[in-house]
């Protein structure tokens, strides 16, 4: 069968992490992560996924820091508010762990991007009665790819900021219909 769920944002967000100064990970998260999921677990491969992040719950639980990602250098959120994933194709795997490619637009750049899809749980009941999965999610980008290029040389050599972005979604699902599939 065939079932159609949504992402319960209060129980899910998208962690980041990128290279500082050279010498360490800055991590990050988004909580505002919204979508439907379409999954029959006897047929991953037509899963489908369409989610929308809310660019303006970024925290690095650095209050300067996160404006700054805000800003036009970064996010520019007044102008690009949400990034978008609306999924192509689901490869390999099986009901617990699948590849994932879609379009991914952020800040106003769309870029097919593939994400590694694995830990999805069996169906579980909540204690008010609301059908729930999980799944996690994880996957690279390169900043520069989507016109993020702001950057500050360093003296010894390299850069302030690095340009891969390592991506993991955390994503807790509430069934919405069931269908059945031929």
């Amino acid at each position: 069968m065939k079932n159609t769920y949504q992402i319960d944002a209060a129980h899910s967000h998208v962690q980041f992490s990128v290279r500082h100064l050279m010498v360490s990970n800055v991590h990050g998260t988004f909580t505002g992560v919204t979508g439907t999921v379409s999954y029959d677990p006897d047929k991953p491969a037509e899963t489908t996924i369409e989610a929308t992040v809310d660019v303006n719950t970024v925290s690095t639980h650095d209050e300067k820091r996160d404006g700054h990602l805000k800003s036009p250098d970064f996010f520019d959120v007044a102008q690009y508010p949400v990034i978008t994933f609306k999924s192509k194709r689901v490869e390999g795997g099986t009901a617990t762990e699948q590849k994932i490619t879609g379009d991914l637009t952020l800040h106003g750049v769309t870029k097919e991007v593939t994400l590694t899809v694995d830990e999805v749980s069996a169906e579980a009941k909540d204690p008010w009665g609301n059908t729930k999965i999980g799944a996690t999610a994880k996957g690279k980008l390169k900043r520069s790819d989507f016109g993020l290029h702001w950057n500050a040389p360093l003296e010894t050599g390299g850069l302030l900021v690095g340009d891969d972005v390592k991506l993991e979604f955390e994503l807790e699902f509430l069934k919405t219909a069931q269908t059945a599939t031929a």
